[in-house]
């Protein structure tokens, strides 16, 4: 006999699901999904932007819903394919109503997809938009921690709003480089995992005025759903881990992470 599921926590305080790709989800209609997530009381969901074929329909999901919003960026798998004329269409659309951020993108030398010096540059070329249109920013680092702590130095003094490293499986010295430098770091369903000691140890030295709640579904779906494709209605049990984890209130946990999101991506 399968061991029964816990049922999805409801919190009375909002929360808001600062990372997933709405575009990926294959298990159920996109309809299903948004009205499951908001009866778990997910008050706003930002979709993000990962490739150039994708930019248009982030930007068309984020008007399906007054609580569904979009990034535009190009992550570095697609680094390869950005060009002069992708990047103007970020420029075009980074200032749009609904969309918050500039991203995702950044270094990724664990799958090396694209060229790393190409990688580089388009983040670079990214971070400049950021930095241009007064935009936070939505960052994706694995296996690149020296080269990701150089660029960002590059812009400390002109990205003026910082944003989050999504996501966060760096070692202790980018955490505590991003940490310092106002960056908030993202955590996901990773926090549940039985082998990911490395990210729970993160989570406990950032602040926890520094750190967002995310799904980046339709991955790393959390324990007791792994398994399963991930979904944005998933997401009260990350907050439950980092209140485990933390050793803090629950509604703490809820009440600050949701101030965080705020502030990063709906300042008032």
């Amino acid at each position: 006999m399968s061991k029964k599921r816990r049922e999805i926590p409801v919190f009375d305080h909002p929360i808001i699901e600062t990372h997933c790709h709405l575009d990926y989800l294959k298990d159920r209609p996109l309809e299903e999904t948004l009205e499951q997530t908001q009866r778990v009381n997910i008050e706003r969901v930002i979709t993000i932007a990962v490739a150039p074929g994708n930019l248009a329909q982030v930007r068309e999901l984020s008007t399906k819903a007054p609580w569904l919003y979009g990034t535009q960026g190009i992550h570095p798998h697609e680094a390869e394919g950005y060009s002069d004329t992708v990047e103007a269409e970020i420029r075009a659309h980074i200032g749009d109503n609904k969309i918050v951020a500039v991203g995702e993108i950044g270094l990724d030398y664990f799958y090396d997809k694209a060229d790393r010096t190409v990688q580089r540059e388009v983040f670079r070329r990214q971070l400049q938009i950021a930095c241009d249109n007064d935009r936070p920013v939505v960052i994706h680092s694995r296996e690149a921690d020296d080269d990701m702590m150089a660029i960002l130095k590059e812009f400390e003094q002109s990205l003026t709003r910082r944003g989050v490293i999504h996501s966060f499986t760096s070692g202790p010295e980018l955490a505590t480089y991003a940490l310092d430098q106002g960056w908030n770091l993202g955590f996901n369903g990773i926090t549940t995992f039985n082998k990911a000691e490395n990210v729970r140890d993160i989570v406990r030295m950032a602040p926890i005025n520094q750190i967002l709640l995310e799904t980046d579904a339709p991955y790393l779906t959390p324990v007791p759903y792994r398994g399963r494709e991930n979904a944005p209605f998933y997401l009260p049990f990350v907050a439950e881990k980092i209140s485990d984890i933390k050793e803090l209130p629950l509604e703490d946990v809820i009440v600050q992470t949701y101030k965080n999101s705020l502030q990063t991506f709906f300042p008032a």
